[in-house]
């Protein structure tokens, strides 16, 4: 396993391009960068200048991963840069995607069904849109991947999936076993899978067979009147997640999986936003989820309600008292290298072998 983390989220690195990004991941210790899509690394898909990111990456021993953007049709057109791509073509602006990926030895690609929204309750993710069911949606989702398929089989990619904050686990293992497990497999969210009423631990369980790629947060959960506060937060083992028995799940099945941290982003030196409020009691919500078994919901009842009672009990900061401290960019990249140190003690602990892990303190 090698620890990196997300080019979006990486504090101190917003204003850098890639080559700059990744000698900057190198000297706070990180092992590699994620970026969103392979247009972040080169806007007009020029192959010379992904090719030079990328051989910066080997020059350094960095992992270098991209990925394609959305692939539900209903939310695509949110990232317009996807047809701007093809010049109007939406297939082909991904084939395009994908060969300058594939010309620069990016295989594992990042895809996902949407994006959150500025909405608060279950209008924050396009699973509960009124104007489309989410079950169309998914469908739609479907019909486009398996169009990219012989795309991918044809240039040897993986198309991973993230959990994201609209689509569950059982949904996602459902849509890789439509396309195959030959070309599609996910991007394991360590956190958003509670945004959806999962436990973490039993949603590594059922997606771990098919995680090629990660996005590493921990989370914050509170139980109020109205459902579970959730955020998502610096993660050295203070957090919701329950790493070590997350990495035993993921090095079960693919020792070589990619930790990448997705970490917060000071605004106004304070970390940015209030906790999302997941609508666990509320009739539609439960009705929205039929996956989720009795077990499923118990346990991510009980790992909400412990953590509560450590908030009440002085072991966890609330929100409110994390909101009002002061979080600068010097903090914020604190926060990546402990957590780096917290994940690479845990993996040598865990008997987790790690590439070239780094000696950076």
């Amino acid at each position: 396993m090698r620890i990196g983390a997300d080019g979006k989220y990486l504090p101190g690195g917003q204003n850098l391009n890639p080559v700059e990004k990744l000698e900057y991941a190198h000297s706070l210790g990180l092992e590699g960068l994620f970026f969103r899509t392979i247009l972040d690394i080169s806007p007009k898909l020029d192959r010379l200048q992904i090719g030079a990111v990328q051989q910066k990456a080997q020059e350094l021993g960095l992992y270098l991963e991209a990925g394609l953007g959305r692939v539900n049709p209903y939310t695509n057109p949110e990232t317009p840069e996807l047809r701007a791509a093809g010049d109007g073509d939406v297939l082909l602006g991904f084939r395009r995607m994908m060969e300058a990926a594939a010309a620069a030895d990016i295989r594992e690609l990042w895809i996902s069904t949407g994006g959150a929204k500025p909405y608060k309750g279950r209008f924050g993710t396009d699973r509960f849109r009124t104007d489309v069911l989410w079950e169309e949606q998914l469908e739609a989702t479907l019909r486009l991947l398996l169009k990219l398929k012989p795309i991918a089989l044809d240039l040897g990619l993986h198309l991973n999936m993230e959990t994201h904050e609209e689509i569950t686990s059982y949904e996602i293992v459902r849509l890789i076993e439509a396309v195959g497990s030959e070309v599609m497999g996910v991007v394991f969210d360590t956190a958003n899978v509670m945004i959806r009423g999962e436990h973490p631990v039993l949603a590594a369980k059922r997606l771990a067979p098919y995680v090629r790629q990660s996005h590493i947060k921990d989370a914050y959960l509170e139980l109020t009147d109205g459902g579970v506060y959730q955020r998502a937060m610096p993660g050295e083992g203070n957090g919701a997640v329950d790493f070590r028995a997350v990495l035993t799940e993921l090095n079960r099945y693919n020792p070589d999986v990619t930790l990448s941290f997705e970490a917060q982003v000071s605004r106004n030196g304070r970390i940015p936003g209030e906790p999302m409020l997941i609508e666990i009691y509320d009739p539609e919500w439960i009705q929205g989820h039929p996956d989720l078994t009795r077990e499923d919901y118990a346990a991510y009842y009980e790992l909400a309600r412990n953590y509560t009672e450590g908030i009440r009990s002085g072991e966890f900061k609330s929100w409110q008292t994390l909101n009002a401290e002061r979080f600068e960019e010097e903090e914020a990249v604190q926060a990546v290298v402990s957590s780096r140190i917290y994940m690479d003690r845990l993996c040598r602990e865990l008997g987790i072998k790690r590439e070239g892990g780094s000696s950076h303190v």
